[in-house]
Formats: structure tokens, C-alpha cells, sequence
């Protein structure tokens, strides 16, 4: 048993999230911010990683520009080694969940896994002990790369949006080891797609094995 994960991304026409020091970049615009946050709203958590934490400082919440009465959903980060700082911004409002590997004997924190890395089979049955139905996945990179790795990702949605970042060092929605052969590579069904802002937006569904 594990949540239903639905990863979602926005990335340049050349498949970049963000310039080669990792500064954010507006990508999308206010029909893509809406469909986030509508996002946001319908499922049950949300997950990032330390390094969009330590890099974005983001909230993680619904925006009541976007959606009327909203419901916050479930913060969730993956911090291997407890390096979230105290004063983030995603403690300000609603219920978050820290995982690491890490003995922190504190509310809102669970021990998934050992020797510096979130055991993600560990943290899906936590999740699901948690009511956890819907689980959004928004980044980094290496996050993504990592749920993919372990087949565990079931939707994905992506919007291309209208620039180009380029450089080798550009993140990319996807990293980590990624496929070595064809074999292990991620089939995706397109199921639909459509103009938003100055982009496409294209839905994905993930071909199990």
C-alpha cells in the first residue's frame, strides 16, 4: 500500500527548472499558478526536499488568490541528516512531517531509513498510516529522480514553458543516477495537453512494469 504520487514540474523549452546556481526562475504564469494551487488543494501532501527548502524557503501552502477556503495539506521534506533550519517557512501554517535518518525525538519528525538516506518504501507506509491518499512531489531534481528510481510515481504533469535556460550545469525536473541502459528507462503514457500561459502543459500517466 502507498499513496498515489503525482509528480509536477514546470521546466524551459530545453528541459531546465532553474539556472546553473540553482536561483529560481519564473517559468510559468497565472493559469499554471492556479492549476498548482487547485493541485495543492485536492491532495493530502505535499513533498520536497531538503535542498528546496535550504534553497526556496517555500511555504507549501494553498494561496487563497487561487482557491476560496482552502485546505492545507501535509508538508512533507526529506532532510536525511536534520538540516532544516528552525525558522523555515513551511512551520508557519499547518501540519508538516520531517523525515530523516536521524534519532530526533521531537513532534513532526519520523526516522525513515539509516546511514544518510530516506527510505522511501519506510516513508510511503507512514504516509499511508497517516490517511496520506494523494501525495504531490515537487522537487528538487534529485527527489524526483529518486521516486522514479523506485517506481513509485504514478502520475506526472509537466509545463513547458516559452525560454531557454541551457548550460550543462542547469538542474533538470529529473535527476540522480537516471537510466544507464534502455531498460531502465520510464515509459509515460501522454494523456492530454494543452495550452496555458505562454506554454504547454502536458499530462502524463506512468506505464508500470
Amino acid at each position: 500500500m502507498k499513496p498515489k504520487v503525482i509528480v509536477n514540474v514546470a521546466m524551459s523549452a530545453d528541459g531546465k527548472i532553474a539556472l546553473p546556481d540553482r536561483s529560481e526562475v519564473k517559468i510559468s504564469g497565472e493559469e499554471d499558478f492556479k492549476r498548482v494551487h487547485e493541485l495543492r488543494d485536492r491532495v493530502d501532501a505535499i513533498l520536497v526536499g531538503i535542498g528546496t527548502v535550504l534553497s526556496d524557503d517555500p511555504k507549501l501552502t494553498v494561496k487563497e488568490k487561487y482557491v476560496d477556503e482552502p485546505n492545507h495539506p501535509l508538508k512533507v521534506v526529506l532532510d536525511s541528516r536534520a538540516r532544516i533550519p528552525e525558522g523555515a517557512q513551511l512551520f508557519e501554517k499547518g501540519e508538516w512531517l520531517i523525515a530523516t535518518t536521524e534519532d530526533v525525538d521531537e513532534n513532526g519528525w519520523v526516522r525513515c531509513g539509516r546511514d544518510g538516506r530516506v527510505d522511501l518504501g519506510m516513508l510511503m507506509k507512514e504516509l499511508v498510516e497517516r490517511d496520506v491518499e494523494e501525495l504531490l512531489v515537487e522537487g528538487g531534481g534529485e527527489v524526483i529522480g529518486s521516486f522514479f528510481k523506485n517506481n513509485l510515481v504514478d502520475e506526472m504533469t509537466v509545463f513547458v514553458g516559452s525560454i531557454v535556460i541551457g548550460g550543462r550545469d542547469s538542474p533538470t525536473p529529473v535527476d540522480g543516477e537516471g537510466a544507464h541502459r534502455v531498460d531502465e528507462m520510464v515509459d509515460l503514457e501522454l494523456i492530454s495537453y494543452e495550452s496555458m500561459d505562454d506554454g504547454i502543459l502536458l499530462k502524463y500517466e506512468v506505464e508500470k512494469i
